[in-house]
């Protein structure tokens, strides 16, 4: 059987010990290990491991002994209780091996929870838990957590109100970043706001949402974009300093000028335009003004300018980096007056 999106999820949450294995599978191992701890949590208990119900097999380990995962399904343990076989890193070359498991499993034997990077719709393994009718096949993609998922995940983390502005940037920073980073994230707003009743704002997402590099040359960006161009060269030397070099903020001043230009020029209006931007908390509504202030042809402008000084940065051209990258942020900062 094949689950997906919401299903997939709920169950992960809470698999059916009647079923003889799930297999999850995808190329992103973090998202995939999340859920297998998830499921096996769920399937033995937060004292299955201490209690010896669940036994891990790696793959090398089946090749050698291809009677090892039907014994350690079938064995008995000290302690009552569902047990889980989880075999790690599985390839089609044990499709065979896992299949008799299947055939051969029968009420009270251990459930065998299957992991597998990438796999391809013609592989076998994948094949075999698609058909086979006490199994369940779940694979994750590229695609970020949905709203449900992220719900979840605040609830184990015991958030229960949320501001409607702020689960919209959470949806934002999941799209941002990788599911490990997220998670995280989750735990740490979590831990923030223990015992705190108030909603979760946008303004908390954002003070407890990863630093990056975008977040040290913001100022730099938003003096920018405002017009302050007697603040530029300030920022400069501060961000030269620390070692910044002019290719990188030529990178990011592309990205929050390619941004804007997105806002301006989106037919939903800027908001729908930096929703799709990816951009959540204050730095949106900051940019939602930017956006409206320079207009579609200025930003047209701006990001033609650092184009062209992209390329000579790394062009073999000898003239020096951070007054190239200056001048043009200068120029950009200008086009509002």
């Amino acid at each position: 059987m094949i689950l997906k999106g919401a299903e997939a999820a709920r169950y992960c949450a809470r698999p059916d010990p009647g079923r003889a294995g799930l297999l999850l599978f995808g190329a992103d191992a973090m998202r995939v290990a999340m859920k297998r701890q998830e499921a096996i949590a769920a399937l033995v208990g937060p004292q299955g491991e201490a209690e010896m119900r669940l036994t891990r097999i790696p793959a090398g380990e089946l090749r050698k002994d291809g009677a090892r995962l039907g014994d350690a399904m079938r064995e008995t343990g000290f302690f009552p209780g569902p047990r889980v076989v989880f075999l790690e890193d599985a390839t089609d070359g044990l499709t065979e091996t896992v299949g008799a498991a299947l055939k051969d499993w029968r009420p009270g034997d251990a459930v065998i929870v299957v992991t597998a990077g990438g796999l391809t719709g013609k592989s076998t393994l994948k094949t075999l838990f698609e058909k086979a009718p006490n199994a369940v096949s779940i694979g994750f993609y590229d695609d970020p957590p949905t709203r449900e998922e992220i719900e979840a995940e605040l609830s184990r983390a015991g958030l229960a109100q949320i501001d409607p502005a702020a689960m919209a940037d959470l949806g934002v920073l999941a799209r941002a970043l990788d599911p490990g980073d997220f998670r995280q994230t989750l735990e740490k707003i979590g831990l923030y706001k223990w015992g705190d009743t108030t909603p979760l704002t946008p303004a908390e997402v954002a003070a407890l949402a990863p630093a990056t590099l975008e977040a040290e040359v913001d100022d730099l960006l938003h003096a920018v974009a405002e017009g302050e161009s007697r603040a530029v060269g300030l920022l400069m030397r501060r961000l030269e300093g620390q070692g910044v070099l002019p290719v990188t903020l030529c990178i990011q001043a592309l990205r929050h000028f390619r941004a804007l230009h997105m806002a301006a020029s989106d037919p939903g209006g800027v908001a729908s335009g930096l929703a799709r931007a990816r951009v959540f908390g204050p730095r949106r509504d900051r940019m939602q003004r930017q956006a409206q202030t320079l207009g579609t042809r200025a930003l047209e402008g701006a990001v033609a300018l650092l184009l062209d000084t992209d390329l000579t940065l790394r062009s073999a051209s000898r003239a020096p980096g951070m007054a190239l990258m200056e001048r043009a942020l200068i120029r950009i900062a200008m086009m509002r007056r």
